[in-house]
């Protein structure tokens, strides 16, 4: 088999969650690219329509519909729309989520705690039930839960992003027992440290700067090279890996992050 045949998604379908921004626009260009029809779903409607007008005018598919992951009607909403759009859902990319300030464990309010689980951990089991319930019935589908490298290692001032990205990396791996031997395979995707129009004034002040000095790739990832991992996971290429966390990450879990 022909290696450009094994990771191409055409034909396929993908929904990509938390789109309007960041690592879901960006996940949403590629799978596009690799010949994909893509559905964007996020809250910022606006700016999930610049994106399915980006992608449209370079020759690919896409739709948009709106989604609120920390409501439940409206991810039931969101899916009657993809049920309209498509009869076959084949890859999800589970990657609506926040992250926080970085605060001590005994300076965080409740509220905080409960929002930011509610968008990372009940977000991505809201959106992975309903996809797993389609993908089950058509015995077939990717579902790409997006983690982190905290879904592995931890760090101080971080313990509800790191509680959030450890419960996904649990869910993961139920999942994948639950669906495999219907066909449908559940990985995530786990990430390092990424340069990001959200992270670029944390990363260059000199604390920052002092940060990655002492990462091992002493860099920060660029989103391209995030590429070859997420075919990986959404295309055929991965058919027997079920359940696995993908770190891409530049070696930084070697040491404390």
């Amino acid at each position: 088999m022909l290696l450009d045949k094994t990771f191409s998604l055409q034909a396929k379908t993908a929904l990509i969650s938390g789109a309007s921004s960041g690592l879901g626009e960006h996940f949403a260009r590629v799978l596009a690219e690799a010949g994909a029809t893509v559905i964007v779903a996020a809250r910022r409607a606006d700016r999930l329509q610049n994106l399915v007008d980006d992608i449209i005018a370079a020759g690919g598919q896409a739709h948009a519909i709106p989604m609120d992951v920390t409501s439940a009607e409206s991810v039931e909403q969101a899916f009657k729309q993809v049920d309209e759009i498509t009869d076959q859902l084949d890859i999800l990319v589970n990657n609506a989520g926040i992250s926080s300030e970085p605060t001590k464990f005994v300076d965080m309010e409740e509220d905080d705690w409960g929002y930011l689980l509610d968008v990372n951990l009940k977000g991505v089991w809201r959106v992975g039930r309903q996809a797993a319930i389609r993908m089950k019935e058509q015995g077939s589908g990717s579902i790409i839960n997006t983690g982190s490298i905290y879904s592995i290692g931890t760090g101080i001032m971080k313990a509800d992003y790191n509680v959030s990205k450890v419960a996904v990396d649990q869910l993961t791996k139920n999942m994948a027992l639950e669906l495999g031997r219907a066909g449908v395979r559940v990985n995530s995707l786990c990430p390092g440290y990424f340069a990001s129009a959200i992270n670029e004034g944390e990363f260059s002040s000199e604390r920052g700067k002092a940060y990655i000095a002492k990462l091992v790739p002493q860099r920060l990832g660029q989103y391209h090279e995030l590429n070859g991992p997420l075919l990986l996971l959404a295309s055929d290429a991965s058919s027997y890996m079920n359940g696995s966390a993908l770190v891409v990450d530049g070696g930084s879990l070697l040491n404390p992050v």
